[in-house]
């Protein structure tokens, strides 16, 4: 049997539901091809969206047009803003969620997505003529042919399950590996290797004694992810804490023999934020103690998942470790943590797009570009997912720049630099943090998006009201004016030097001091203001209000970006023969004939490239 779209994505995990769903919504003919219709978006670890940098993302991914934010919103049983005490910059949204109401709410987003088929199978080879991709084969003999072939197949591609010293195939637990399919890729010239992730024990709640922990509850405040998405509606769950202890440590040592990381079974690279607990005994050994978190999997079920215990030692290793912890004395487990080793393609063989530097019309998107997480893999699937329908029109491409998305960063990051290690997002991989903030996710990108044809005229609309109705409070802070005599008594009782002449209320917004909530209480007409917003008012408020506050740091970020934007416009790929030029060090020659960099600001950014050897390019370019 044959089958004919213009896009085919291979995967159905967070990756490959973000690329079917952006190539469809740009009108794409697009096929999904999943070994489990009913695991769509499986949340194959921690069943939590989210955190530091990685909210970001997801709120980019919903600026754009994506569905992420959305399905988590209807699927959150915790919410928490991280790093409300330091500066807007590095603020992060996390949302625990519902495991099973996750999967079936992303379900029914693929469901009503037009354009857009799912097809239950495997697939075991790639088909390519002339350097292009035609098309991919399934184990059941099925034959697909398309123009763009997009490859988010998670840690399935010979999939290796590790506990203790039993090896067993698979993609994840109870799942089969997927075999030969990256074969089929590497006889084009593509290179692959190997790496590593684990996962924790899933604990029975009924078997915890609760009143040994100490509880984590979330906010109640009116954050969310989505732009589009209504308020949370499922029950709100805590967290829980609780830490190891020498006793734990000391069973857990003595199955290290057994470790596949430590006698020899496992050699790839595992995630270095991420660590199993016997990586963090091994690397810190005097500690005494490390944190763990126990978290709820969804509202109805009683699997708990056991933050910060990821392993890979013998079964009765992980349980007795942990009875030794009082909460678990009576524990009892679904199933214990294990590890796995997985296939990955060097992602300095793509472009900006995602697409392979190799075969014409292949896209990369997830953890087979060497990266560990969610959202990183979703916002990889929404890239490579739209270029991959542009591809198909012959359209220009889709890639976003360092200073426009933490996405962009990634992108960058995987393309340029390589990995060594299963990459992780953090704020501190991003030059320009300031301008990529959470809250201004829609600022930056749904309008660029709109134009694109991925977000939709309902999405642009809702941002349109929100960018009038930011607009309004900040003309109305930079005009209004306050007069010392009628404003100081208040201002000492907030405990900020009073005024010794009249300002505009903008001026006021700007001390530490001070903010639009208590500002609110001492002028009516802010509050009035405020309270006449359209829709999410308190989102919209906390926008203007970080603009107005932080606004000579984003202007001094802005143009640090604009100058770096001067050497993104010097094009250099296909100018020189990097071995030929003697005056660049060796290891450049080699870097830039590796990765052959589109222009000079990209060069700039690889391993080994140094700002001598950009000084000596911007003069041959001048030549």
């Amino acid at each position: 049997m044959t089958l004919k779209y213009d896009v085919v994505v291979i995967g159905g995990g967070h990756a490959g539901c973000e690329a079917a769903c952006a190539s469809a919504n740009m009108g794409a003919k697009t096929l999904l091809v999943t070994m489990d219709m009913n695991k769509i978006a499986q949340m194959s670890c921690n069943p939590a969206v989210g955190g530091i940098a990685k909210g970001q993302i997801v709120r980019e991914i919903d600026a754009l047009g994506g569905q992420m934010g959305i399905v988590t919103d209807r699927s959150t049983i915790q919410f928490r803003m991280l790093n409300i005490g330091k500066g807007p910059a590095v603020w992060s949204p996390r949302a625990q969620c519902d495991r099973g109401k996750f999967i079936w709410n992303w379900r029914t987003v693929i469901d009503h997505t037009p354009n857009l088929d799912v097809w239950q199978d495997q697939v075991c080879e790639l088909m390519a003529e002339k350097g292009q991709v035609i098309g991919v084969r399934t184990i059941w003999g099925a034959e697909i042919l398309a123009r763009a072939v997009v490859v988010t197949a998670g840690t399935f591609l010979n999939g290796l399950m590790h506990i203790g010293r039993k090896m067993v195939a698979g993609g994840r637990i109870a799942e089969p590996a997927v075999s030969d399919f990256t074969e089929s890729i590497t006889r084009h010239g593509i290179r692959s290797a190997r790496m590593k992730t684990g996962t924790p024990v899933r604990i029975d709640k009924r078997s915890v004694h609760f009143d040994e922990l100490e509880e984590q509850p979330g906010d109640t405040s009116y954050y969310q992810f989505s732009y589009m998405g209504e308020a949370r509606t499922l029950q709100q769950l805590p967290c829980w804490t609780v830490n190891t202890n020498a006793k734990v440590h000391e069973i857990l040592r003595s199955g290290l023999n057994d470790s596949p990381l430590y006698n020899g079974q496992i050699q790839s690279i595992g995630p270095r934020y991420c660590p199993s607990i016997e990586t963090k005994l091994v690397t810190f050994p005097d500690r005494e103690q490390h944190p763990l978190f126990l978290e709820p999997e969804g509202e109805d079920t009683n699997e708990m998942y056991l933050n910060g215990f990821s392993s890979s030692l013998p079964m009765d290793v992980q349980i007795e470790a942990l009875k030794q912890m009082p909460a678990f004395r009576d524990v009892k487990v679904y199933r214990p943590g294990y590890a796995i080793e997985y296939d990955f393609f060097d992602p300095t063989q793509l472009k900006h797009t995602l697409e392979s530097k190799k075969l014409d019309g292949l896209f990369f998107a997830g953890q087979v570009n060497g990266t560990t997480g969610y959202e990183e893999a979703a916002g990889q699937g929404l890239v490579a997912g739209v270029n991959a329908a542009l591809k198909c029109d012959g359209n220009n491409e889709f890639v976003m720049h360092r200073d426009e998305s933490y996405i962009g960063v990634l992108v960058d990051d995987l393309v340029t630099k390589g990995v060594d290690e299963p990459y992780r997002m953090f704020t501190s991989r991003a030059e320009y943090r300031i301008l990529l903030r959470q809250d201004d996710a829609d600022a930056r990108l749904t309008e660029r998006s709109y134009a694109m044809g991925l977000a939709k005229k309902d999405r642009y609309d809702r941002w349109m009201e929100k960018k009038q109705a930011i607009e309004r409070i900040e003309a109305f802070c930079k005009t209004f004016p306050i007069k010392a005599k009628e404003i100081n008594p208040a201002l000492e009782k907030l405990g900020t030097t009073p005024l010794q002449f009249g300002v505009k209320l903008e001026d006021l917004v700007a001390r530490p001091q001070l903010n639009f909530r208590n500002l609110s209480e001492i002028v009516p007409e802010l509050r009035e203001l405020i309270e006449s917003a359209p829709n999410r008012k308190e989102e919209i408020a906390e926008a203007a209000e970080i603009r107005i506050k932080y606004k000579g740091y984003i202007e001094r970020e802005k143009q640090v970006a604009d100058k770096m934007h001067r050497l993104e416009n010097i094009k250099i790929k296909g100018h020189f023969d990097y071995n030929t030029i003697q005056s660049l060090s060796t290891e450049c020659r080699q870097k830039l004939t590796a990765i052959d960099p589109d222009t000079l600001a990209q060069a700039s950014r690889i391993p080994g490239v140094s700002p001598s050897d950009i000084n000596v390019l911007l003069v041959l370019m001048g030549r």
